[in-house]
């Protein structure tokens, strides 16, 4: 692009202000928007998945290879020193999460439940999912604790209360069989309906008592640093640890929450495409009037003697000026607006708030700062403005100057 051209172009550009601004305003504001819709589908999937992850299944998990098929408490597995260094010297892992659970028929007085078990580690449970956070009445577990922890509709159906003591039931490892009894020492409240019915937790070594599987595990529950770090994780942990354990992700293990973020990614894709369109046809409907005012001109231009392709690389570069000045512009604001709504999420009231807490999750629109969701909106637009950029390129070389000079 040589400066004399250039300057050409950008000359040309102001000679109509007026189409120029509202040209640039359409490019402008389709930045702003899809840079605004994509950072908020970034925000409320990471969020989604934030909440999948801390409220119960970590990032990565570990099972014995047919665990996660037949939820047997007889595919369990020892965390081996080995085992247990592998996964410790992937840096980008955070916290290693041992838990026992299975089905318990859980019973008192008249009144008997079937339910989930889970044994886990009081301080490191808590360091993922929280778990003390959501204790409602009594208090949260420790190490040497003996008692248990009840959802509260759990509790509620049993009838029982802080200080009852429950009798539990189940098929221990191998056929054994497990009984025992365990006081509510606190009942759980979770913001997510589903998990208020879900099920007890015990310390991880009265239910390596309970299951008679000493030092075993079902899972080893794994949170990483970021979100980008887990399908890399899996694959080395696949490598280094072979077809002795089974490496699940999250969405894997919770396919349904996968499907539906997919699904409205999909909707996502639909709008935005929209959008794009209309910015398009912004762009193509300026340089089409842009090259029709101007039809005469350009064959007079021809007819004294100027090249059509230095001409027609002029009305490329007005084109392309035009996208440069209405994405920079966009990015300059999209930017700062963008860093803003992260810090500070737009919170929801009433109804809508209601829908979201029962789902778990906070009732907030939250936004994200991925770096694609700058830079993609920025390419996309620019590449809309380079193809509509080869309208003025094709019309100035089939322009026939008779037919100029008549118009």
């Amino acid at each position: 692009m040589s400066n004399s051209e250039t300057k050409l172009a950008w000359r040309n550009i102001w000679r109509n202000k007026r189409r120029t601004l509202i040209t640039v305003a359409s490019i402008f504001f389709g930045v702003i928007l899809s840079t605004l819709m994509t950072s908020m589908q970034d925000g409320t999937y990471s969020k989604m998945i934030d909440n999948v992850v801390s409220f119960y299944s970590g990032y990565v998990q570990i099972h014995h290879p047919d665990y996660w098929e037949t939820k047997s408490i007889d595919d369990l597995f020892v965390p081996t020193d080995s085992l247990i260094d592998i996964v410790a010297d992937n840096k980008d892992i955070d916290l290693i999460i041992p838990r026992m659970e299975s089905f318990s028929l859980m019973s008192y007085g008249n009144s008997t439940k079937g339910a989930m078990l889970i044994g886990v580690d009081p301080a490191k449970e808590n360091e993922l999912t929280r778990l003390s956070h959501w204790v409602s009445k009594g208090k949260y577990l420790n190490k040497d604790d003996d008692g248990i922890l009840m959802a509260v509709n759990l509790a509620k159906a049993l009838n029982v209360d802080l200080g009852d003591t429950l009798a539990l039931i189940s098929q221990g490892h191998h056929g054994y069989s497990a009984a025992g009894l365990f006081p509510v020492v606190g009942i759980l409240e979770f913001p997510f309906p589903a998990m208020n019915n879900f099920g007890t937790y015990i310390t991880i070594d009265k239910a390596r008592e309970f299951f008679s599987a000493p030092g075993m595990v079902t899972s080893l529950v794994l949170t990483v640093d970021d979100y980008d770090d887990v399908y890399p994780i899996k694959h080395e942990l696949e490598t280094s640890l072979g077809d002795q354990y089974s490496v699940m992700t999250w969405d894997e293990m919770d396919p349904v929450t996968k499907q539906m973020i997919e699904g409205d990614k999909g909707q996502g894709i639909i709008m935005k495409g929209i959008l794009y369109i209309l910015i398009g046809f912004g762009v193509f409907s300026t340089v089409i009037m842009m090259i029709a005012e101007r039809r005469k001109e350009l064959g007079v231009m021809i007819a004294v003697g100027m090249n059509k392709l230095k001409l027609a690389k002029v009305l490329f570069y007005e084109t392309m000026l035009i996208g440069i000045v209405g994405v920079v512009s966009g990015f300059a604001v999209s930017v700062p607006l963008i860093w803003f709504l992260v810090k500070s999420p737009i919170p929801l009231t009433g109804e809508v708030a209601d829908v979201y807490e029962q789902f778990g999750m906070e009732p907030a629109i939250y936004f994200g700062n991925d770096t694609m969701v700058f830079g993609g909106q920025i390419l996309i637009v620019f590449a809309i403005t380079l193809l509509v950029s080869i309208y003025p390129l094709s019309k100035i070389l089939r322009l026939q100057v008779t037919k100029a000079l008549r118009s």
